[in-house]
């Protein structure tokens, strides 16, 4: 059941305009601030939360976005609203059209996402999470996984924002896999068992763990059904090496892999900046590379079935966006069109994501 209806009016100041996913702690929309345009609104689905309860739970966040990094997702307010449902808390922030890596990492179809987009992809959450991991105390993430992070295109290119950060404080592991699926994958075995400690180490693994994902189309450990008993023995099985499901994953790549996925949290990196500056050290191997990678065998049903892609409603928001762009003042509207378009049918990227970037720069063609 939806918590917010197509057209409501949220304190006098946003109107609800449609409504973009759900997660474990709340549902998402898209709405219209009447001065500062789109942005995206997280009500949680607990009733019965303060204005202090909810300015709590969203103190990491707040805390990160004050810091301000390319690669976080900015809070702009957070208050309570009247649902459905009875009182909720809210936040608004960025509006990002591309949407989550997970829904990215679908667009690519029986396709893997090519090596040094993996790389780039995953270079820039450890960016966002170092940020959080320098503070003092350190924040940790608790929670990194594709839905929670956000991709999308700015003038420079492809860009990566870690969202939701310290939702997850407050809840059992165990609790959280109930509402979560796939968050066992993304978990780090110890959180599992007593005293249930997350750690900066715990943070690596999730990342980890993402980047397996993306290079494989495969979750490093086998995930149980929702609702059924956790079995820790899952951690005891190998980790089948990355460069066996993708031939173009050199060694130095799959070693960086592997150290962030160790049971032990002490043989890990210890924060996301150690893990940042081995990425930046890697480099692409020429021949690797050049190897021919044959399609997913898997075809990107690692994280539960999804909807079909859309081809011909992708080319109609191309469209929309095409002619859309012939107006300066339209130009951001109709660069948001063609982000949700590309990530409906993969093709369509290889055609307009050149386009796409020029605009963003303010450069309509």
């Amino acid at each position: 059941m939806h918590l917010l209806q197509e057209g409501q009016i949220i304190r006098d100041t946003y109107e609800v305009e449609r409504f973009l996913g759900e997660g474990a702690f709340g549902q998402v929309y898209r709405v219209k601030h009447r001065f500062l345009g789109r942005q995206a609104m997280k009500i949680f689905k607990m009733t019965g939360l303060s204005l202090s309860e909810t300015e709590d739970m969203l103190g990491e966040a707040i805390l990160l976005s004050r810091i301000g990094h390319p690669n976080i997702i900015r809070v702009f307010d957070a208050n309570v609203v009247e649902a459905s449902r009875g009182l909720c808390g809210f936040f608004t922030m960025e509006y990002i059209a591309g949407g989550s890596l997970d829904q990215y990492w679908r667009s690519f179809g029986n396709k893997v996402i090519p090596v040094e987009t993996s790389v780039e992809i995953i270079r820039q959450i450890c960016q966002g999470i170092a940020v959080a991991h320098s503070e003092d105390p350190p924040v940790i993430h608790r929670d990194i996984k594709p839905q929670n992070i956000l991709v999308g295109y700015d003038p420079a290119g492809l860009r990566v924002k870690v969202s939701d950060f310290g939702l997850a404080k407050k809840v059992n592991p165990l609790t959280l896999l109930a509402s979560a699926q796939g968050t066992l994958s993304f978990k780090p075995p110890e959180v599992f068992k007593p005293p249930h400690k997350d750690s900066c180490a715990g943070d690596v693994w999730a990342i980890g763990a993402t980047f397996y994902l993306l290079l494989t189309d495969r979750l490093p450990f086998h995930v149980s059904d929702e609702g059924a008993p956790i079995d820790l023995g899952v951690f005891n099985k190998q980790v089948i090496s990355p460069s066996k499901l993708n031939i173009q994953v050199d060694d130095r790549l799959e070693e960086i892999i592997l150290r962030s996925l160790s049971l032990s949290p002490e043989s890990r990196y210890q924060s996301a900046q150690e893990m940042l500056g081995e990425l930046n050290r890697w480099s692409p191997n020429k021949a690797a590379s050049a190897k021919e990678l044959p399609p997913s065998e898997t075809s990107k049903v690692a994280l539960g079935a999804h909807s079909p892609a859309d081809e011909t409603q992708a080319r109609e928001m191309v469209s929309r966006a095409l002619e859309m762009s012939h107006s300066v003042e339209k130009l951001m509207e109709a660069a948001d069109l063609m982000e949700e378009a590309l990530n409906k049918w993969p093709e369509l990227r290889d055609e307009y994501e050149y386009r796409l970037k020029l605009w963003r720069r303010g450069m309509a063609m």
